[in-house]
């Protein structure tokens, strides 16, 4: 299961960034698929990328507002809200796990042999700061003479921006060299680290900086395809444990906002069949498992 996930994700990285003709246009795509939101993180400046990003629209639409009302336009496109809000309360986190490209990038990182460590659980309440802070407050209330505001994320923190526009288009257009600064050696300075991180942790950005993360974290209750634990099979062997690659303790809590449903806790390590996949309230059972031992590395 472990590799038809893999593929998901490699597919599903091409299919939102295909313009593969941007080494020749050398320019960001903005033909009508653009109109598209990727629900994963997946920067909309990527010169491969055919979708916009979620987070970096959603600033934009709260950057705005301000402008708006004092233009007299009290009508505001909810289209991004609602397309977030439809992924997380269809998926929620399980975008994370199947569809993201920086996600993906993150899991390849980690399997590079070395000595592996464990996140602290206070750190995953950072994106929940970063949401609310950076995302949906910063835009909102720090806002220029013309009542316009930046994508504060994008601006300072996203690694995937980096990775994915600021980079290739450095490297295709010369001439924006000229314009490098603190600014995006800050940024690459968050990307070399989060680099290295994801080599020695397991999804570092996902567990303590991503916005999209925290946002589809908050339909981990109520999203209509999620694992499901059946307490009558459970031993509390604990086995779960050792392969999350998020460190939830699934037969702990079943519910937990980190939990990306890769599926690698029934796949891999319930012998019992005590975790199966359920659509809405309906289980499906137990997908056939591949069961690892303890041993092997999981975060």
């Amino acid at each position: 299961m472990d590799s038809i996930r893999r593929w998901i994700q490699g597919i599903f990285a091409l299919v939102i960034n295909a313009n593969w003709a941007f080494p020749f246009t050398r320019n960001i795509y903005q033909g009508p698929m653009k109109v598209l939101c990727s629900p994963g993180l997946n920067c909309y400046s990527c010169p491969a990328s055919t979708t916009y990003c979620p987070i970096g629209s959603l600033q934009s639409l709260l950057g705005g507002i301000r402008m708006a009302m004092a233009n007299g336009e009290h009508f505001f496109g909810v289209t991004v809200l609602g397309t977030m809000g439809l992924i997380g309360a269809m998926i929620g986190r399980m975008a994370c796990g199947w569809l993201c490209p920086f996600g993906l990038c993150q899991e390849l990182l980690h399997r590079i042999p070395s000595r592996k460590f464990s996140i602290p659980r206070a750190l995953n309440y950072g994106k929940y700061a970063v949401l609310f802070g950076v995302v949906v407050a910063m835009p909102l209330v720090l806002v220029d003479e013309f009542g316009g505001s930046s994508p504060y994320f994008c601006k300072f923190i996203c690694p995937a921006g980096t990775l994915e526009a600021g980079i290739p288009m450095l490297l295709m257009q010369p001439n924006l060299r000229t314009t490098v600064g603190l600014l995006f050696y800050n940024k690459l300075a968050i990307l070399l680290l989060m680099i290295g991180l994801s080599i020695v942790t397991s999804r570092p950005f996902c567990r303590t900086l991503c916005p999209l993360g925290a946002f589809y974290g908050l339909f981990s209750r109520f999203r209509l395809v999620k694992l499901r634990l059946d307490p009558g099979r459970c031993t509390n062997c604990k086995a779960c444990h050792q392969v999350c690659p998020m460190g939830v303790q699934f037969n702990e809590n079943p519910d937990d906002a980190e939990c990306i449903s890769c599926l690698a806790c029934m796949n891999k390590a319930c012998r019992f069949d005590a975790i199966s996949l359920e659509v809405g309230g309906i289980p499906l059972g137990a997908i056939p498992r591949h069961v690892t031992t303890a041993s092997e590395p999981s975060r």
